[in-house]
């Protein structure tokens, strides 16, 4: 079961009873720290825990561990931390699975950004990633990015 899943059998069993007592947040929750506080920062656990605090509403843990996704990859592919130096070395790196990972974490941290209130944060990351994203791979944050722009509607119309 989850063969794919790149962690040990003690961490994935740990997953899998989070998601088997979904319902009861408490003891879901104790199961991801358990499986985060094992692990060292293993990006699958990660990305697991990133999933389940985003669809549970816990938008601070969700954007906490979206921001771990994105320093792992930052420290173990010698990424700058000046836009203006990194943006380049995403395009041209785009179709490398570590960075695709980054730019998706990227984009969910911009994502839960918006769902707590920070729009013009929210709107730097989409148009940062909207600069990368020719083909529109990444349409969650040009589809954002539109929503955080588009002009009231004028209710008399």
């Amino acid at each position: 079961m989850f063969s794919w899943f790149n962690v040990p059998d003690d961490i994935k069993q740990l997953l899998i009873l989070a998601a088997d007592n979904w319902q009861d947040t408490s003891k879901s929750q104790h199961y991801i720290n358990q499986a985060l506080s094992q692990t060292d920062n293993s990006i699958d656990v990660l990305v697991a825990a990133y999933r389940y605090f985003y669809y549970k509403n816990n938008y601070e843990m969700a954007l906490s561990t979206a921001n771990q996704v994105i320093n792992n990859i930052k420290d173990s592919e010698n990424l700058p931390d000046n836009w203006e130096q990194l943006q380049p070395v995403l395009f041209s790196r785009k179709e490398d699975s570590q960075i695709r990972l980054y730019l998706n974490a990227y984009a969910a941290s911009g994502l839960v950004l918006a769902k707590l209130g920070d729009i013009e944060q929210a709107k730097t990351i989409c148009e940062r990633i909207k600069e990368i994203d020719v083909n529109n791979e990444f349409a969650g944050a040009s589809i954002l990015l539109d929503i955080l722009t588009r002009p009231p509607e004028n209710e008399d119309d």
